[in-house]
């Protein structure tokens, strides 16, 4: 989608084209689940962790995780929403890389609008020691 149509936030003025630019250029994968548990959006990294085809949009977020691990996404989306989480964090050893996993609930006030997962290789950020300044 390219689109000149601005939104508008508290802290600035985005078009369409820029918001999606931004999104696909964070180094990190993101989904969002949104409070029917169906995936509504993922960014389109080069190098995502865990690949999406534009098939898994309006999927139930239970099919697209291992069976083992059902019953904990659900324990995480009804804490959610019923406000009694704020984060879930998990990390894994995937391919030899330490791959961190986050999931934060988003409301708008008090209405739960779903679920933002936000993955992230973290190999080499583990290994960053001292410093690094820009001068």
């Amino acid at each position: 989608m390219s689109s000149n149509r601005e939104i508008n936030f508290n802290t600035g003025i985005l078009t369409e084209t820029e918001l999606g630019l931004i999104l696909d250029a964070l180094p990190v994968d993101i989904t969002f689940v949104g409070k029917n548990d169906e995936v509504k959006y993922f960014n389109k990294l080069k190098t995502r962790i865990f690949k999406r085809s534009t098939s898994v949009i309006g999927l139930n977020v239970e099919k697209c995780h291992p069976e083992k691990s059902l019953s904990r996404v659900k324990e995480i989306f009804e804490s959610f929403k019923a406000k009694s989480m704020k984060v879930a964090e998990f990390w894994i050893n995937l391919e030899n890389r330490l791959i961190y996993i986050r999931y934060f609930p988003v409301y708008n006030g008090n209405d739960y609008l779903g679920c933002l997962e936000v993955s992230q290789d973290i190999t080499d950020i583990k290994k960053i020691k001292g410093e690094k300044r820009l001068i």
